[in-house]
């Protein structure tokens, strides 16, 4: 009887090593080698047996037949997916643990179900009476939402393939498994394999199916990178476990758009929609306090209005503290010594802490401006006008640059009752568009905007 033969395989990236080894040469992780059974190479007499079982076509004879989307009554869903869910699709969530994923699914199946469609929500990780509970707390009790409790995928699939729900839900892809595969739950190639049997399952009937997928300590979906190829889009659901903002973004969309972003607020009834961020996140703000800067910025086609806070003090150390809470650590450092250099501020002495409130994170570069202003306001203790809105991005030289969308940021400041608005002089001598309401302000350099943005 031949031997078997094994391999080990790194469960972080999925390179194969032939022995076992402490740390991954590949990702540099370590203890993340796992022995695995290596398959029978198939035998010569199978590579060179061909048997056609699809045609190929012309591309102007194939049918166009559009996909009827289902709406889900949760319009922040909707808009992140481009417009509600596109049957046989497969769609991968990530997040933090317990920052809300199951609790959303568990939602979203309930709605569905509450509109007369059956849905089979599957959990790896809880049972049906863990599942029951948080059913009761949310409202979404239905008699078409089944619930299984299953961790074997070819028993999964079967429950899929008998019913045929309008929509099928899995928590999570780590926790079940293939019986053909020798490896354990959660390990590469059985992450690999039960998203490709789940895909084919939703292609060949046509049924919607939502994955849940954890995340490693650095925020990506935990096991291989191929795992974000095979599903037809991937969702962050974002947030501060201890803030009740959770923002739903999409990063790989085949049937929409990766520009937009949903915004919810957790309660105890679950997740609900967020009409309206720009005017939640700027409830509890104080006028004139100093250090604070009202920016303008979008979240794929939505403005929003955030508050970006700062605050600088003579450092006790050789080497200034720079903290950055929401926006690029790495932009904190070039705007503090652009503010050194071009606008005479001395901050070589002083620690700076910013923070953008709600929990949100920017990472577009119209948002310098507000940051820069912020900075400036708590080092010289002036504030900033609380009737103005700052937007710019800031160049080493210390010039300010377009930014792009300035009509619907200025509609969106006007609409939350700002009536200045200071903006790149490019762009203030040749408006595209424009609020009623609002006084653009014009720019060419920070040291111009500091003047008209600080009381």
């Amino acid at each position: 009887m031949a031997k078997q033969k094994t391999r080990w395989v790194c469960q972080n990236c999925g390179s194969v090593q032939v022995k076992w080894m402490g740390r991954c040469p590949d990702c540099n992780e370590w203890n993340t080698l796992a022995e695995e059974q290596e398959a029978p190479e198939p035998t010569r007499s199978a590579h060179n047996t061909w048997i056609a079982t699809s045609e190929a076509q012309p591309l102007n004879q194939v049918a166009t037949s559009r996909h009827e989307r289902i709406s889900i009554p949760l319009d922040e869903f909707n808009r992140v997916l481009g417009g509600g869910i596109i049957p046989g699709s497969v769609t991968l969530i990530g997040g933090d643990p317990g920052i809300g994923k199951s609790t959303l699914l568990l939602q979203v199946s309930g709605l569905l179900a509450a509109q007369g469609a059956r849905v089979l929500y599957v959990s790896g990780e809880e049972s049906a009476q863990q599942i029951r509970l948080r059913a009761d707390r949310l409202g979404t009790l239905s008699d078409n939402l089944y619930v299984l409790a299953e961790t074997n995928l070819s028993q999964i699939l079967g429950h899929i393939e008998r019913m045929h729900p309008a929509l099928a839900v899995v928590d999570s892809i780590q926790a079940v498994y293939l019986e053909e595969l020798a490896s354990s739950a959660g390990s590469v190639g059985q992450v690999r394999e039960g998203a490709t049997a789940l895909l084919r399952m939703a292609k060949s009937t046509g049924v919607p199916i939502f994955i849940v997928g954890h995340v490693t300590k650095m925020g990506t979906i935990a096991g291989p990178r191929v795992l974000e190829h095979i599903v037809d889009a991937v969702l962050y659901l974002e947030g501060e476990r201890f803030h009740a903002f959770r923002l739903l973004r999409g990063v790989k969309n085949r049937f929409g758009s990766t520009n937009e972003v949903g915004v919810f607020e957790m309660n105890e009834t679950g997740l609900a929609e967020v009409a309206n961020p720009s005017q939640v996140f700027l409830a509890e703000r104080q006028a004139a306090a100093a250090g604070s800067a009202i920016a303008v910025t979008m979240e794929g086609t939505r403005p929003l209005l955030v508050e970006i806070q700062a605050l600088t003090g003579p450092t006790s150390l050789s080497l200034p503290r720079r903290t950055a809470n929401g926006i690029d650590y790495n932009r904190l450092l070039i705007l503090a010594a652009v503010l050194t250099k071009r606008a005479g501020l001395s901050l070589a002495t002083q620690d700076i802490f910013i923070n953008v409130v709600g929990g949100l994170r920017i990472n577009e570069p119209a948002a310098d401006l507000a940051v820069a202003a912020a900075i400036a306001s708590c080092y010289r203790d002036r504030p900033v006008a609380s009737d103005l809105a700052v937007i710019g991005e800031i160049g080493l030289s210390g010039e300010l640059r377009s930014v792009g969308h300035l009509d619907r940021r200025l509609r969106e400041a006007a609409k939350l009752g700002f009536t200045r608005c200071l903006v790149p002089q490019m762009q203030c001598e040749n408006p595209r568009g424009g609020a009623p309401g609002i006084k653009v302000i014009g720019a060419s350099n920070l040291a111009e905007a500091l003047q008209v943005a600080l009381i």
